[in-house]
């Protein structure tokens, strides 16, 4: 609702009362009222007693009721800024504590900091960032050592350097953090073989390339050249081959995916992405064919309802068309919304599912 819009649905003291009664979040900030028999002012939303309607009185900001000489209430803190404001402001401290510390706070520890217990810090935090504390955290590490590796750091002093407190625990999930052995890594992923092809399916071009662990690109557009140099751009450092016959079998598996996206393909993928990226992932492969959500939705069934920006980022950077099928996710309203390929194409996928039920 636009600023304008919500002024005038507040202008009287009726539609002001009545957004009192109802608790209305939305008139928080636009108005103010106060109760002569407790001398507070409250925001609208405020879930104390109700007073009764003789008693009360609006102001427009918080600085003309206090001047009238009311105090804020102490339940809704309307001196403050509003609760989500402040829920977020400590989630983002919170990561910024986890980010800067040199080993990994405790749960007690964050919470304390954020004046929280246990339980109410952790649900906050997992609904606001996405992940838990813990997931965070070990996120942040990989990201100091995959920097400290990039930069030509030894591979136990990166390791060390990001929190790591041994270096068998900092092995044995080396390579689902990395993609790569920790060498390879130092070394800029050279030595890393890519095989790839190009072809052509109704939509366009389409560029499907994998590791020996499985398909990590699945690349559509009307240029095939570029397609080859956003593949470039994804593995500068690795050693892109052509695909042999083998390989163009499992290109024409892609394309009839494609053709045929209800079928849904049942193939390895070697897809790297951050703790977030692939919790995202693996909801939109839960999503059945046929079937759309809302980025709204797609939010909360990873139970983190208020990053639904950050689940859009997610889906705009999923490397793999129709394997995980990102072309399922529209907006509230049910229309199409920005498709990394194109929103025609994603139009195409969603009526061929639906076409197929």
């Amino acid at each position: 609702m636009k600023t304008e819009t919500i002024l005038h649905a507040y202008a009287s003291d009726e539609a002001r009362w009545a957004a009192v009664q109802g608790r209305e979040r939305a008139a928080d900030g636009v108005f103010y009222y106060s109760v002569r028999t407790t001398g507070v002012y409250c925001r609208p939303s405020c879930a104390a007693r109700p007073a009764r309607r003789e008693n009360v009185a609006f102001h427009a900001s918080r600085e003309a009721a206090e001047s009238a000489g009311f105090r804020p209430c102490l339940r809704c803190r309307p001196d403050l800024p509003p609760l989500a404001e402040r829920q977020a402001q400590a989630v983002a401290a919170a990561c910024r504590l986890i980010a800067t510390s040199a080993e990994e706070p405790g749960l007690d520890a964050l919470a304390a900091a954020a004046g929280m217990s246990r339980f109410h810090f952790h649900r906050l935090f997992r609904q606001h960032a996405g992940v838990t504390p813990k997931a965070y955290a070990a996120a942040q590490r990989a990201a100091r050592v995959r920097d400290g590796l990039a930069q030509g750091a030894p591979v136990t002093d990166a390791l060390y350097a990001a929190g790591f407190n041994s270096s068998s625990r900092f092995y044995a999930g080396a390579e689902a953090m990395l993609g790569m052995a920790p060498a390879r890594f130092r070394k800029g992923g050279t030595g890393e073989e890519i095989r790839f092809a190009v072809g052509a399916c109704s939509l366009g071009a389409i560029l499907v390339a994998a590791t020996g662990q499985g398909i990590c690109a699945i690349l559509m557009g009307d240029d095939p050249e570029r397609l080859v140099r956003d593949l470039q751009d994804r593995f500068p450092t690795a050693r892109l081959l052509g695909g042999d016959a083998e390989f163009e079998t499992l290109v024409a598996q892609v394309v009839g995916f494609v053709e045929a996206p209800r079928i849904g393909p049942d193939l390895p993928l070697d897809v790297r992405g951050t703790a977030f990226q692939r919790r995202v992932w693996e909801a939109l492969r839960a999503i059945p064919a046929g079937e759309t959500v809302s980025y709204t939705e797609l939010a909360r069934r990873i139970g983190a309802p208020a990053a639904v920006r950050a689940v859009a980022g997610a889906c705009a950077a999923n490397p793999v068309a129709v394997a995980i099928p990102c072309h399922r996710v529209v907006r509230n309203d049910g229309a199409l919304s920005g498709y990394r390929w194109g929103i025609e194409r994603k139009a195409a996928l969603i009526a061929r599912e639906k076409d197929g039920q």
